[in-house]
């Protein structure tokens, strides 16, 4: 690499660091909670020195410093800060961070000033900022102390959903074979087939979900178990901004996060929970025991409008098994009301209007097809 290549570089992280301490400038004015703005300040003093460790490289080389005017893009982040405030623009801000500290990957002298883990811990910074926007908040509370319905309610959420994809769309497809005139064996073979191949898709689909997560989080867990034992330092910087980011003063954030970090049984699992928001003894789970329960519940929905097909025949059958999925889409519907707290009745006649008025498409398509084609 040239020195000419080197010049462009230098200017090209300079402006970087520029447009970033510009911006987090605006969302400390912006930022209405002291402390909050306190940590964007905190932030902007890092990307100054980042700005002045690449001027200092320009001058080494006796190249000039350019002028430095915001791009357009930092001048709309800026705008949109003070008018919507900073909690608008805090996930793109978090990107951004990412961004860079990829950007700095294979740079031996931004890696030589850890550079790239200033960046990576700006990102998760503003990850959290993302998530709680601005503190801990009213829901989060509410969540802690029990007055949400909705509290703790991730699993019935999944049963539910599981359940309804498997009604709701082996529903659909055996109206539409019932509606093209096949015989009722070739029905419940179409519904069975539907059932074990939905449920299979939903259980693979579901494997690779959590195991990629648990991958993810596996790596970063190392990468704040190496960063913990080269940058201590920088760790404890970084849980004192999430301290204060809840709300707690700046003395007493640093004091909580110079005792957690010292403690070689806690620090891991401290920075795991709070920097990102995973819990190192689960790691999101078991693949195989979620790939197993998606099977069974979108089994257990899918099976409604299939086994009066066991029983019955020609329009008997049809009839039983479409009053079967209304019960099931009504009872899903009504379950839905666990997590959202609406009245039970209005909210299972609308899951199974819906529901209906699906079936009946299907069922119209399937007949029109069954006299055109068949």
């Amino acid at each position: 690499m040239t020195e000419q290549d080197d010049i462009k570089r230098y200017r090209q992280n300079l402006r970087a660091e520029q447009e970033a301490i510009t911006l987090y400038e605006r969302l400390a004015e912006a930022e209405e909670n002291a402390d909050l703005a306190e940590i964007y300040r905190k932030l902007m003093e890092t990307e100054r020195r980042h700005a002045e460790f690449w001027k200092e490289r320009l001058r080494e080389t006796g190249a000039a410093i350019p002028a430095f005017r915001p791009s357009l893009r930092t001048r709309i982040f800026r705008w949109m800060a003070g008018r919507f405030g900073p909690a608008f623009i805090l996930p793109t801000i978090a990107s951004i961070e990412r961004s860079a500290a990829a950007g700095y990957a294979g740079q031996a002298d931004a890696e030589g000033v850890n550079m790239p883990a200033d960046e990576q811990s700006h990102a998760r910074v503003f990850g959290y900022l993302t998530r709680t926007s601005g503190g801990l908040q009213g829901s989060d509370l509410a969540r802690f102390e029990g007055r949400h319905r909705a509290a703790g309610g991730n699993a019935l959420r999944a049963a539910v959903l599981g359940a309804n994809d498997g009604l709701v769309s082996v529903f659909c497809l055996v109206m539409g074979v019932a509606g093209a005139g096949v015989s009722s064996g070739a029905i419940l073979m179409t519904g069975l087939a539907g059932l074990l191949a939905g449920a299979l898709s939903m259980a693979l689909g579901e494997w690779l979900s959590v195991q990629s997560s648990r991958e993810l989080y596996t790596h970063q867990l190392d990468v704040e178990k190496r960063e913990l034992a080269e940058i201590p330092e920088e760790e404890v910087e970084e849980l004192a901004l999430i301290y204060q980011a809840k709300g707690i003063d700046a003395a007493t954030a640093r004091a909580m996060a110079d005792r957690l970090i010292s403690d070689p049984a806690t620090a891991l699992d401290t920075l795991a929970r709070e920097e990102l928001g995973i819990d190192p003894k689960e790691l999101g789970g078991s693949a195989w025991e979620a790939a197993l329960t998606s099977f069974v519940l979108f089994t257990a929905g899918a099976v409604v409008p299939v086994i009066p097909y066991v029983f019955l025949t020609g329009t008997a059958g049809i009839i039983a098994s479409a009053v079967s999925s209304t019960l099931g889409l009504f009872a899903i519907g009504a379950a839905i009301t666990l997590m959202t707290g609406r009245n039970p009745i209005l909210s299972g006649l609308r899951q199974m209007a819906f529901g209906l008025a699906t079936a009946a498409v299907t069922f119209a398509i399937g007949h029109l097809l069954g006299t055109t084609v068949l």
